[in-house]
């Protein structure tokens, strides 16, 4: 049987956040794991510039990231261990979250050369 889809019911904001979460986490100059935890540190959160900004080589609708800067949504992640925060200045993301599947990577992180 395979896995279920959003098993913890995450919103749409949530899920959204969640998948911007994990791709700064895949950047050495935003994340700082740790080894002894698995979980990793997150402490540069981007402001979109206009209507996007980048994390790397990707372009991320401004309108996609509102739940970066939401402390709602911070509170409902951690809630569900997928982070554990300091809002609004870092946060962890554990290894749950770090393996969650969102599903919506491809659909709100684009490719881009600017």
């Amino acid at each position: 049987m395979p896995p279920k889809k959003n098993p913890l019911k995450l919103n749409p904001l949530q899920l959204k956040t969640l998948t911007l979460l994990q791709e700064l986490a895949r950047h050495p100059e935003l994340a700082t794991p740790d080894p002894e935890t698995g979980e990793i540190l997150l402490s540069q959160i981007p402001h979109p510039h206009g209507d996007h900004f980048h994390i790397g080589a990707r372009v991320v609708a401004a309108r996609d990231a509102t739940g970066l800067h939401n402390p709602a949504v911070w509170l409902a992640l951690e809630r569900k261990s997928l982070v554990k925060g300091s809002y609004p200045y870092a946060l962890r993301l554990t290894a749950d979250g770090q393996a969650y599947d969102t599903g919506l990577a491809e659909q709100i992180l684009h490719g881009g050369d600017h």
